[in-house]
């Protein structure tokens, strides 16, 4: 799917730029195939899941 030389790297996110982005709907996909969630969760090209990666609710700072 990508067509950027050097081809970019496998499915790891570095590298790769964005092809078509729909943040009304809170994703993009990425020119190696991937789709990347505004909630940091994305689906790879042979169908598997990347879980998004949550702060624990401890850690976010809240604005006083």
């Amino acid at each position: 799917m990508c067509s950027h030389r050097p081809s970019c790297p496998s499915s790891d996110g570095a590298g790769t730029h964005v092809v078509a982005a729909h943040p009304e709907q809170g994703w993009s996909l990425l020119c190696d195939g991937v789709i990347v969630f505004d909630d940091s969760g994305a689906l790879l090209p042979d169908g598997r899941v990347v879980a998004p990666h949550r702060a624990p609710a401890g850690r976010i700072a809240m604005a006083a």
